[in-house]
């Protein structure tokens, strides 16, 4: 007679308050990167951003970056209770900052100037693009995405 040891392995899924944690620091650091971007780079936020999805206007580019901004936290959310993190502040916020660096390298350095050349956008910037004012912006956006995500996660 054999015997069969079943052993499970615990699978840590992103619960309801870890994503809706992330989507409201996601919203929240995806506003104050907003604010930054119309001030310091008024192009982007007002002509690039909606150029995307084949929009026009300031009102679009915010409505796309907050929405942006909601998806990559849910992203945070998933990758914090992926590496079983404790969401201390001082730890989300490193975190955050870490993710923001990664963003701009993949999302405004890479994927952002093809996507703009792709579409036949008005204003594509060169391959990679390299904007430090762009790297301060996803700084913001990851320190106040780190900073939120565990209070929104109580």
């Amino acid at each position: 007679m054999s015997q069969q040891v079943r052993t499970e392995t615990p699978v840590q899924q992103p619960t309801n308050d870890a994503w809706r944690a992330g989507v409201l620091a996601g919203i929240l650091a995806g506003a104050v990167m907003g604010v930054l971007l119309t001030v310091q780079m008024t192009p982007v936020i007002e002509v690039a951003i909606p150029s995307l999805y084949g929009l026009e206007g300031g009102l679009a580019g915010w409505v796309v970056h907050v929405a942006h901004g909601a998806v990559l936290g849910v992203g945070f959310a998933a990758l914090v209770r992926a590496a079983g993190v404790e969401t201390t502040v001082a730890r989300s916020l490193a975190l955050g900052l870490a993710y923001g660096v990664v963003l701009w390298v993949v999302l405004a350095v890479l994927v952002m100037p093809v996507w703009l050349g792709a579409v036949g956008a008005p204003m594509v910037p060169p391959l990679p693009n390299v904007d430090p004012m762009s790297l301060v912006g996803h700084l913001v956006y990851g320190a106040v995405l780190g900073a939120s995500y565990p209070l929104f996660a109580r």
